[in-house]
């Protein structure tokens, strides 16, 4: 699928390393996290893969959710079809709703969801314990219902609607009843291994933003720094935890959005500053290597002239890269004699 939010994970874990010395090993999180399921509950979930539009924060507020299942649950149920279900599967969780099941065979297939059909291999598993289905029918119901087989369909369900009658001794209506129910619902229905792939995915995001919220927002951002209007919803989320994200500054920012440690900052990345080119910063940062920079001639006679354009001058400038050696407007003012010292200096 070519997740952008690996890429995150990637970056928040090089920088809690850099930071904070700790090496994390994703595989050995505990899955049962109280910090993490704290975050889900209050819906603090902006940035967290799958679980960030606002229908399913309020989801996530009323579930409460306690254990890793519920996540799988919650990413497999937000989307048409299955979505009708999950106030029935909220209440049903927290004992406000009875669970019934269509029939006492279900029972098994169906008792961790609740008693609500969630999965592909909900359906099949009925499809063997009810109908005595073999696994190979199971599979052919799976494709047939999956990919919408006219044909095929109706071929399985005179085997699904007899096995019924004949394995558990259910009454013709009731096998008819969830077979309509079931062709209704499996146009969405998510096979559980893969929403237990997202559901890790955005556990993982999770567990970081509860943990190393600084680290995970500069990921973050760093990640949408073409997008102004995913940044602007990241800065204002960094305000609502508590972060503060400086402005850029050419002594202190680097290429990505960097984590001030210790401060509970996040100082933003110079690249992501429209109009300033990956290049022009790395000639900044190369020209900082020897020595921060002392004064804007100082700056002007390090930073080659050929790798940092006018445009990059500009929008540093503007964006208050340059406020502590003067005012914005005085140095847009003079930024042609700045140049030109620069180059000449450099001749």
């Amino acid at each position: 699928l070519g997740l952008s939010n690996l890429t995150i994970i990637n970056n928040a874990l090089r920088i809690i390393k850099k930071v904070y010395k700790t090496e994390i090993n994703l595989s050995k999180i505990p899955l049962d996290d109280q910090e993490t399921y704290a975050l889900f509950q209050r819906g603090d979930t902006t940035g967290v893969f799958q679980l960030e539009s606002a229908g399913m924060k309020r989801y996530l507020r009323d579930l409460k959710p306690s254990v890793f299942d519920d996540i799988i649950d919650m990413v497999a149920l937000y989307r048409p079809g299955p979505m009708q279900f999950i106030d029935s599967f909220i209440k049903r969780k927290h004992g406000e709703e009875e669970i019934s099941y269509l029939h006492p065979g279900m029972e098994n297939s169906l008792k961790n969801t609740y008693g609500i059909l969630v999965y592909q291999e909900q359906f099949m598993q009925i499809s063997k314990e009810w109908c005595g289905f073999t696994g190979g029918q199971a599979d052919t119901l799976r494709k047939a219902v999956g990919k919408k087989k006219i044909d095929l369909m109706r071929k399985v369900k005179v085997d699904f609607v007899d096995g019924a009658i004949k394995t558990s001794g259910a009454k013709k209506e009731t096998a008819e009843l969830f077979w309509d129910q079931l062709e209704e619902f499996a146009n969405y229905c998510f096979n559980k291994s893969h929403a237990a792939c997202y559901g890790l995915i955005a556990y993982w995001t999770a567990y970081l933003k509860a943990h190393y919220p600084d680290a995970f927002m500069a990921a973050l951002m760093t990640s949408d720094r073409d997008d102004t209007d995913r940044l602007a919803i990241e800065i204002s989320e960094c305000q609502h935890m508590g972060i503060d994200v400086l402005s850029p500054d050419v002594n202190e920012s680097f290429v990505e959005f960097a984590v001030v440690p210790g401060k509970k900052q996040v100082r933003f990345g110079m690249a992501a500053v429209k109009g300033v080119g990956v290049g022009a910063v790395e000639e900044v940062l190369r020209a900082r290597e020897s020595g921060k920079f002392a004064t804007i001639e100082d700056f002007a006679k390090r930073v080659s002239t050929t790798r940092f354009n006018r445009k990059a001058w500009e929008s540093l400038i503007k964006s208050g890269a340059f406020d502590s050696f003067g005012d914005r407007s005085d140095l847009l003012f003079n930024l042609e004699t700045i140049q030109s010292f620069a180059s000449r200096v450099q001749k």
